[in-house]
């Protein structure tokens, strides 16, 4: 009997531990607003609960260059609508093939890209590039580079094996982690700017998250250190942070999502095919 029991708890163990690792938990619920905390930008908060920035601006009243302080309250569903418009609006719209330009959403109002100069904000940031509590560098302004509403080219952001791979059931793998080594570069999959850059969304650790077009942006989180500021464009296959084991992860690697209109959509179906 009590062999049974050792061999239990021993399979028990092992499925606990096939998943690969901790994984970044996004929000099983979404409240009316959310309050801005110092160095919060909308790219962000619109990410933490998979919202596209675009709604969240429009249901705010907010433009270009989308500047937010600390303090102001977000509202993270539509002026009027009730949960099942949220429940709505929460809902992955039709994402387009990887080779294949993205359609144009249907919006309320137009939402235009930031002119150049004008880079998307953190909430009350110091513009001398200081030291945040989790010891990132703080943006200081960069000249921004209006995205294109082309087709993404994709490309791999770190050599290594794959961990753990998309599980749309999951909140938790809405995307793939990717082994790597203490220090290793980590590269931007496709050129962009940068939207965020920081540890201040729960469980993410150290995170850069890069506009691609108005529709796509990409995520890397558990570095151990970011080496890019918001606002800053980068190009395909540029070094934007060194692997980590920040947050909420068990080992040094690369948790990296791919959003499409604020969606998580799984990065394998965009990412150039390789064997896992």
């Amino acid at each position: 009997m009590r062999l049974v029991w050792l061999l239990l708890v021993v399979w028990l163990s092992l499925v606990g531990c096939a998943g690969g690792g901790h994984h970044p938990d996004q929000p099983r619920w979404i409240p009316a607003t959310h309050k801005v905390a110092a160095g919060e930008t909308l790219y962000g908060i619109s990410f933490q609960y998979s919202l596209d920035y675009r709604r969240v601006a429009d249901w705010n009243g907010i433009r270009p260059p989308y500047r937010i302080h600390p303090g102001q309250r977000l509202r993270l569903y539509p002026p009027g609508g009730h949960a099942v418009e949220l429940a709505r609006a929460q809902q992955p719209r039709a994402a387009s093939s990887p080779s294949s330009a993205p359609a144009t959403p249907a919006r309320t109002a137009p939402m235009a890209v930031p002119e150049a100069g004008q880079p998307q904000r953190s909430a009350a940031v110091p513009s001398s590039g200081g030291t945040t509590a989790g010891g990132v560098r703080s943006p200081a302004p960069r000249a921004a580079t209006p995205s294109s509403g082309g087709a993404v080219q994709w490309q791999w952001p770190l050599e290594g094996a794959i961990l753990t791979t998309y599980n749309a059931s999951n909140s938790g793998r809405r995307g793939i982690r990717i082994a790597g080594n203490p220090g290793q570069p980590v590269y931007a999959a496709a050129q962009g700017r940068v939207v965020y850059s920081g540890g201040g969304l729960i469980g993410y650790g150290r995170l850069v998250i890069i506009k691609h077009s108005d529709t796509f942006l990409s995520a890397y989180a558990h570095n151990r250190t970011l080496l890019v500021e918001e606002g800053e464009s980068v190009k395909a296959g540029q070094q934007i942070a060194e692997v980590g084991n920040t947050g909420s992860t068990d080992r040094a690697s690369l948790y990296f999502e791919i959003r499409h209109n604020g969606q998580p959509v799984d990065p394998l179906q965009h990412l150039p095919k390789r064997k896992l």
